[in-house]
């Protein structure tokens, strides 16, 4: 499919989709007729993607995610230009910078939860707000959990706390949503390679305290994922999904 594909009538939300995993799936869509909607904190990097996109369906929408207000704007903007939202891809979101435990600051904390945790509700929440007022009503959220919501790296407490959570928000979201044919699912995402994971080729550390280089993915493969889950009827759901580089020390003891 080219960047040229007409319509397909509708219409996503992907937030942090400036770059990395967010930019990879922002393009999927777009490549497969979605009108998407470009979310993050600066305008530049969403403009970018708007213009590599070749389309005029994408429409970038600058958003601080773990502010109420921002998001509430976000959504009026969804409501008053397309008037409904099919797919919500919630991919905001940042890391604790390998600080050690015991030395995270509060804020460097109270950061890492404002941006995974809540600015996912916030915009579940206004997702799920307007799929619920909606006609046909209905839509689907995908959370981006991590392989981090299954097993820590070291000195990623901030960062796995609330990837744990996205699992808890997922399955209330699902549950609560089901009355009005809200669907919820999660991906979970191993080692694909983007401009913010490049580092891990060249070597991360480990539980064992060594330093080692993991193996990486195309972030393509995981765009194509979430396309997929995307493109499901209404009535089925990929409840929890976990893609990863196939050798990457996850599965194992080490």
């Amino acid at each position: 499919m080219n960047s040229h594909n007409p319509e397909n009538g509708k219409v996503a939300l992907v937030t942090g989709a400036g770059s990395g995993i967010g930019r990879a799936v922002a393009l999927a869509f777009l490549r497969a007729g979605y009108s998407v909607v470009l979310v993050g904190r600066r305008s530049e990097p969403l403009l970018a993607v708007a213009s590599e996109s070749g389309t005029e369906r994408a429409l970038p929408v600058p958003t601080d995610v773990s502010q109420p207000a921002s998001v509430d704007a976000l959504f009026a903007t969804i409501t008053e230009k397309f008037g409904r939202l099919d797919v919500l891809f919630n991919n905001a979101g940042v890391s604790s910078l390998q600080t050690q435990f015991e030395d995270l600051s509060f804020a460097q904390w109270q950061n890492v939860v404002d941006i995974n945790l809540t600015g996912s509700f916030l915009c579940a929440q206004g997702a799920f707000r307007l799929m619920k007022a909606q006609l046909p009503q209905g839509g689907r959220i995908i959370n981006n959990g991590s392989i981090s919501a299954h097993s820590p790296r070291p000195n990623s407490a901030p960062y796995t706390a609330t990837k744990h959570a996205i699992t808890g928000l997922t399955k209330s979201i699902g549950l609560d949503g089901r009355k009005y044919n809200i669907a919820c699912g999660q991906i979970d995402i191993g080692n694909a390679l983007t401009e913010l994971s490049a580092r891990m080729a060249k070597g991360v550390p480990q539980a064992n305290g060594q330093i080692a280089i993991e193996p990486m993915m195309n972030v393509s493969e995981v765009a194509d994922a979430v396309l997929h889950m995307a493109a499901l009827p209404l009535s089925t759901n990929v409840q929890s999904m976990t893609i990863m580089a196939t050798a990457m020390p996850f599965v194992g003891r080490g």
